[in-house]
């Protein structure tokens, strides 16, 4: 089942990006700052209620959106779920009138399947930069690619 993000699922969002986080996959993020953007989030449940994965998208400012934090347990890939999730982010950002989208990841060909093409990383406006600065591999070692999608 797909639905919006509610304040119990935090914690359990919170262990698995740290866990992600801790290989690599994604940036870390503190409970605080989860519990600020829930809004942004959409969770997928198994048939028992239990958290399978999630995405968010995190808007910039009037015309640029961004798909974040997308994760789909180990058992749970392979089954299209990521793609719902990312569908669904992209629907609410057609309902909010934003039409372009833009992901940093290592999945280009999960995000290219769904229409992102890449682009240069300087062709995104230096604001979208704010959570790279968190990061240990900014400025130098970036090697995520840098997909957006005109809706």
């Amino acid at each position: 089942m797909l639905r919006k993000a509610k304040v119990s699922d935090v914690r359990m969002i919170h262990q698995m990006i740290n866990q992600s986080a801790s290989k690599g996959e994604m940036l870390s993020r503190s409970l605080m700052d989860l519990y600020a953007s829930l809004r942004d989030f959409f969770v997928y449940l198994d048939d028992e209620g239990f958290l399978v994965g999630f995405c968010a998208m995190h808007i910039f400012w009037e015309n640029l959106a961004e798909i974040r934090s997308l994760y789909v347990r180990e058992e749970g890939r392979r089954a299209g779920i990521g793609r719902k999730l990312v569908e669904a982010c992209i629907s609410e950002a057609i309902t909010l009138d934003l039409l372009r989208i833009f992901a940093l990841t290592y999945q280009t060909e999960f995000f290219a399947s769904l229409g992102f093409v890449v682009t240069d990383k300087s062709n995104l406006p230096e604001k979208v930069w704010s959570d790279c600065f968190k990061c240990p591999k900014y400025p130098d070692y970036c090697d995520e690619v840098a997909m957006v999608i005109e809706l």
